[in-house]
Protein backbone atom coordinates (compact mmCIF):
# COMPACT_ATOMS: atom_id res chain seq x y z
CA UNK A 1 0.00 0.00 0.00
CA UNK A 2 1.11 3.69 -0.68
CA UNK A 3 0.10 6.30 1.62
CA UNK A 4 -0.91 9.46 0.22
CA UNK A 5 2.24 11.70 1.02
CA UNK A 6 4.66 9.12 0.26
CA UNK A 7 3.11 8.29 -2.86
CA UNK A 8 2.65 12.15 -4.04
CA UNK A 9 6.37 12.97 -3.36
CA UNK A 10 7.83 10.12 -5.85
CA UNK A 11 4.89 11.56 -8.40
CA UNK A 12 6.24 15.09 -7.66
CA UNK A 13 9.87 14.36 -8.13
CA UNK A 14 9.02 13.14 -11.86
CA UNK A 15 7.02 16.17 -12.32
CA UNK A 16 9.70 18.31 -11.10
CA UNK A 17 12.26 16.58 -13.86
CA UNK A 18 9.32 17.50 -16.68
CA UNK A 19 9.59 21.20 -15.61
CA UNK A 20 13.14 21.48 -15.37
CA UNK A 21 12.82 19.82 -19.26
CA UNK A 22 10.36 22.37 -20.23
CA UNK A 23 12.18 25.23 -18.59
CA UNK A 24 15.21 23.44 -20.50
CA UNK A 25 16.90 23.37 -17.15
CA UNK A 26 19.21 20.37 -16.20
CA UNK A 27 17.80 17.52 -14.26
CA UNK A 28 17.34 14.10 -14.03
CA UNK A 29 15.92 12.04 -16.60
CA UNK A 30 12.29 10.57 -16.43
CA UNK A 31 11.65 7.29 -15.65
CA UNK A 32 8.61 5.24 -15.19
CA UNK A 33 7.91 4.95 -11.45
CA UNK A 34 5.09 7.95 -11.89
CA UNK A 35 3.00 5.44 -13.97
CA UNK A 36 3.06 2.66 -11.55
CA UNK A 37 2.41 4.83 -8.59
CA UNK A 38 -0.82 6.72 -10.05
CA UNK A 39 -2.20 3.14 -10.75
CA UNK A 40 -1.46 1.55 -7.12
CA UNK A 41 -2.69 4.64 -4.99
CA UNK A 42 -6.33 4.75 -7.76
CA UNK A 43 -6.80 0.80 -7.02
CA UNK A 44 -6.21 0.60 -3.25
CA UNK A 45 -9.30 -0.01 -1.33
CA UNK A 46 -11.08 2.43 0.55
CA UNK A 47 -10.26 4.66 2.23
CA UNK A 48 -6.92 4.55 0.55
CA UNK A 49 -8.39 5.28 -2.89
CA UNK A 50 -6.51 8.67 -3.60
CA UNK A 51 -8.55 8.99 -6.63
CA UNK A 52 -9.69 11.87 -5.72
CA UNK A 53 -6.88 13.49 -3.69
CA UNK A 54 -4.59 12.66 -7.12
CA UNK A 55 -6.54 14.50 -9.43
CA UNK A 56 -6.88 17.69 -6.89
CA UNK A 57 -3.15 18.18 -6.68
CA UNK A 58 -2.86 17.33 -10.81
CA UNK A 59 -4.90 20.86 -11.11
CA UNK A 60 -2.66 22.24 -8.17
CA UNK A 61 0.24 21.24 -10.44
CA UNK A 62 -0.56 23.75 -13.03
CA UNK A 63 -1.96 26.23 -10.56
CA UNK A 64 1.34 26.61 -9.11
CA UNK A 65 3.80 26.63 -11.28
CA UNK A 66 1.75 28.90 -13.92
CA UNK A 67 1.09 31.34 -11.40
CA UNK A 68 4.43 31.76 -9.40
CA UNK A 69 6.56 30.88 -12.68
CA UNK A 70 4.96 31.22 -16.08
CA UNK A 71 2.40 34.49 -15.69
CA UNK A 72 5.09 36.54 -14.05
CA UNK A 73 7.62 35.72 -17.07
CA UNK A 74 5.03 36.67 -19.29
CA UNK A 75 4.50 40.26 -17.42
CA UNK A 76 7.70 41.30 -16.92
CA UNK A 77 8.30 41.64 -20.65
CA UNK A 78 6.42 43.79 -22.94
CA UNK A 79 5.53 44.45 -26.53
CA UNK A 80 6.73 42.03 -29.23
CA UNK A 81 9.23 40.26 -26.92
CA UNK A 82 5.79 39.57 -24.44
CA UNK A 83 3.94 38.42 -27.10
CA UNK A 84 7.08 36.35 -28.25
CA UNK A 85 7.13 34.58 -24.05
CA UNK A 86 3.08 34.40 -24.25
CA UNK A 87 3.43 32.40 -27.72
CA UNK A 88 6.61 30.16 -26.05
CA UNK A 89 4.58 29.63 -22.70
CA UNK A 90 1.38 28.34 -24.44
CA UNK A 91 3.43 25.69 -26.76
CA UNK A 92 5.30 24.66 -23.46
CA UNK A 93 2.06 24.53 -21.61
CA UNK A 94 0.26 21.82 -24.19
CA UNK A 95 3.28 19.78 -24.12
CA UNK A 96 3.19 19.35 -20.78
CA UNK A 97 -0.01 18.80 -20.28
CA UNK A 98 -0.10 16.05 -23.21
CA UNK A 99 2.53 14.56 -20.87
CA UNK A 100 0.83 14.58 -17.23
CA UNK A 101 -2.17 13.36 -18.75
CA UNK A 102 -0.20 10.45 -20.13
CA UNK A 103 0.76 9.85 -16.02
CA UNK A 104 -2.44 10.56 -14.99
CA UNK A 105 -4.37 8.51 -17.66
CA UNK A 106 -5.72 6.17 -15.19
CA UNK A 107 -7.92 9.20 -13.76
CA UNK A 108 -9.26 9.86 -17.19
CA UNK A 109 -10.68 6.18 -17.56
CA UNK A 110 -12.20 5.92 -14.46
CA UNK A 111 -12.34 8.56 -11.84
CA UNK A 112 -13.24 11.11 -14.22
CA UNK A 113 -16.26 9.72 -16.04
CA UNK A 114 -17.46 7.97 -12.70
CA UNK A 115 -17.93 11.91 -10.86
CA UNK A 116 -17.85 13.44 -14.46
CA UNK A 117 -15.22 15.54 -14.23
CA UNK A 118 -13.70 17.41 -16.43
CA UNK A 119 -11.36 15.27 -18.17
CA UNK A 120 -6.93 16.10 -17.53
CA UNK A 121 -6.86 17.72 -20.98
CA UNK A 122 -9.31 19.96 -20.34
CA UNK A 123 -8.57 20.64 -16.56
CA UNK A 124 -5.21 21.47 -17.79
CA UNK A 125 -5.95 23.70 -20.21
CA UNK A 126 -8.42 25.56 -18.14
CA UNK A 127 -5.75 26.03 -15.76
CA UNK A 128 -4.09 28.03 -18.44
CA UNK A 129 -7.33 29.60 -19.29
CA UNK A 130 -8.50 30.75 -15.61
CA UNK A 131 -4.35 32.25 -14.73
CA UNK A 132 -2.69 33.20 -17.74
CA UNK A 133 -4.99 34.08 -20.74
CA UNK A 134 -7.63 35.79 -18.57
CA UNK A 135 -4.88 38.14 -17.25
CA UNK A 136 -3.08 38.80 -20.27
CA UNK A 137 -5.85 38.51 -23.19
CA UNK A 138 -6.32 42.35 -23.08
CA UNK A 139 -2.61 43.20 -23.75
CA UNK A 140 -1.46 40.53 -25.78
CA UNK A 141 -4.81 41.85 -28.34
CA UNK A 142 -3.87 45.50 -28.05
CA UNK A 143 -0.15 44.38 -28.59
CA UNK A 144 -1.45 42.38 -32.12
CA UNK A 145 -3.63 45.04 -33.36
CA UNK A 146 -0.95 47.81 -32.87
CA UNK A 147 1.71 45.33 -34.75
CA UNK A 148 -1.26 45.45 -37.69
CA UNK A 149 -1.49 48.55 -38.17
CA UNK A 150 2.36 49.46 -38.21
CA UNK A 151 2.35 47.32 -41.02
CA UNK A 152 -0.12 49.20 -42.48
CA UNK A 153 1.75 52.22 -42.30
CA UNK A 154 4.67 50.18 -43.81
CA UNK A 155 7.00 48.83 -41.11
CA UNK A 156 8.29 45.33 -41.27
CA UNK A 157 6.93 43.75 -38.55
CA UNK A 158 7.43 39.94 -37.47
CA UNK A 159 3.99 38.13 -39.56
CA UNK A 160 4.52 34.70 -38.02
CA UNK A 161 4.43 36.10 -34.55
CA UNK A 162 1.24 37.54 -35.24
CA UNK A 163 -0.18 34.39 -36.27
CA UNK A 164 0.72 32.67 -33.62
CA UNK A 165 -0.31 34.39 -30.99
CA UNK A 166 -3.96 34.79 -33.02
CA UNK A 167 -3.64 30.48 -32.86
CA UNK A 168 -3.96 30.90 -29.51
CA UNK A 169 -7.06 32.61 -29.06
CA UNK A 170 -8.49 29.83 -31.66
CA UNK A 171 -6.89 26.54 -29.76
CA UNK A 172 -7.26 28.09 -26.09
CA UNK A 173 -10.96 27.21 -26.13
CA UNK A 174 -10.61 23.91 -26.94
CA UNK A 175 -12.32 23.24 -29.91
CA UNK A 176 -15.05 26.34 -29.18
CA UNK A 177 -14.04 29.71 -30.93
CA UNK A 178 -15.77 31.79 -28.57
CA UNK A 179 -12.58 32.98 -27.28
CA UNK A 180 -11.55 34.00 -30.62
CA UNK A 181 -14.73 35.60 -31.54
CA UNK A 182 -15.13 37.80 -28.52
CA UNK A 183 -11.65 38.13 -27.18
CA UNK A 184 -10.15 39.19 -30.77
CA UNK A 185 -12.03 38.94 -33.94
CA UNK A 186 -14.90 41.53 -32.63
CA UNK A 187 -12.01 44.17 -31.57
CA UNK A 188 -9.95 43.37 -34.83
CA UNK A 189 -13.07 43.95 -36.94
CA UNK A 190 -13.90 47.34 -34.96
CA UNK A 191 -9.98 48.31 -35.34
CA UNK A 192 -10.51 47.38 -39.31
CA UNK A 193 -13.46 49.44 -39.57
CA UNK A 194 -12.43 52.57 -37.86
CA UNK A 195 -9.17 52.02 -40.22
CA UNK A 196 -11.41 51.79 -43.05
CA UNK A 197 -13.60 54.67 -42.51
CA UNK A 198 -10.95 56.76 -42.18
CA UNK A 199 -9.69 56.11 -45.48
CA UNK A 200 -13.15 56.06 -46.95
CA UNK A 201 -13.07 60.05 -45.40
CA UNK A 202 -9.94 61.10 -47.70
CA UNK A 203 -11.98 59.86 -51.08
CA UNK A 204 -10.73 56.07 -50.62
CA UNK A 205 -13.42 53.76 -51.06
CA UNK A 206 -14.15 51.32 -48.78
CA UNK A 207 -13.45 48.74 -51.41
CA UNK A 208 -10.46 49.80 -52.15
CA UNK A 209 -9.22 49.37 -48.61
CA UNK A 210 -10.39 46.39 -48.10
CA UNK A 211 -8.18 45.15 -51.82
CA UNK A 212 -5.40 46.56 -50.46
CA UNK A 213 -5.39 44.84 -47.05
CA UNK A 214 -6.89 41.61 -47.90
CA UNK A 215 -3.46 40.08 -48.01
CA UNK A 216 -2.48 40.76 -44.53
CA UNK A 217 -6.22 39.70 -43.53
CA UNK A 218 -5.87 36.21 -44.89
CA UNK A 219 -2.50 36.14 -43.60
CA UNK A 220 -3.71 36.36 -39.86
CA UNK A 221 -7.17 35.72 -39.27
CA UNK A 222 -9.03 32.18 -38.61
CA UNK A 223 -10.71 31.00 -41.96
CA UNK A 224 -14.30 31.87 -40.61
CA UNK A 225 -13.51 35.53 -40.62
CA UNK A 226 -11.55 35.49 -43.29
CA UNK A 227 -14.90 33.83 -45.40
CA UNK A 228 -16.39 36.70 -44.09
CA UNK A 229 -14.29 39.85 -44.63
CA UNK A 230 -13.89 38.30 -48.54
CA UNK A 231 -17.64 38.78 -49.12
CA UNK A 232 -17.44 42.40 -48.73
CA UNK A 233 -14.33 42.83 -50.76
CA UNK A 234 -16.54 41.13 -54.28
CA UNK A 235 -17.45 44.50 -54.91
CA UNK A 236 -20.75 46.41 -54.93
CA UNK A 237 -22.39 43.95 -57.53
CA UNK A 238 -22.24 41.71 -54.82
CA UNK A 239 -23.86 43.54 -51.42
CA UNK A 240 -26.51 41.87 -50.12
CA UNK A 241 -28.60 44.61 -49.30
CA UNK A 242 -29.42 48.01 -50.67
CA UNK A 243 -27.75 51.10 -49.20
CA UNK A 244 -29.94 52.73 -46.33
CA UNK A 245 -31.27 56.30 -47.86
CA UNK A 246 -29.20 59.19 -46.31
CA UNK A 247 -26.18 57.19 -45.33
CA UNK A 248 -23.03 57.20 -47.96
CA UNK A 249 -22.61 54.22 -49.58
CA UNK A 250 -19.15 53.85 -47.72
CA UNK A 251 -20.24 54.36 -44.57
CA UNK A 252 -22.83 51.65 -45.42
CA UNK A 253 -20.68 48.86 -46.20
CA UNK A 254 -19.10 49.32 -42.89
CA UNK A 255 -22.18 49.08 -41.17
CA UNK A 256 -22.50 45.43 -42.69
CA UNK A 257 -19.20 44.25 -42.40
CA UNK A 258 -20.02 44.64 -38.83
CA UNK A 259 -23.72 42.79 -39.05
CA UNK A 260 -21.42 39.71 -40.37
CA UNK A 261 -20.32 39.01 -36.43
CA UNK A 262 -23.53 38.38 -35.75
CA UNK A 263 -24.38 36.09 -38.61
CA UNK A 264 -26.70 38.36 -40.72
CA UNK A 265 -27.23 41.28 -42.31
CA UNK A 266 -29.27 43.58 -40.73
CA UNK A 267 -31.08 46.89 -42.27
Amino acid sequence: MIELEEGWSTIQNQIANLINIIEGVPGSPMDASIHSTVYTMCTQRDPFDYSEDLYERYKGVYNDYLSCKVLPAIQEKNDVSMLQEFVKRWANHKVMVSKLCRFFNFLDRFHIPRRELPSLKDAGFGCFREIVYEKMKLKVRDDVISLINRERKGNEIDRSLVKDVIEVFVEIGNNNLDCYVNDFETPFLTDLVDYYTRKCSIGITDVECFQMDKDKVSHYLYSSTEEKLLKQVQGPENAQQEEMPGVPRDLWRMYQLMMLRYGTIMG
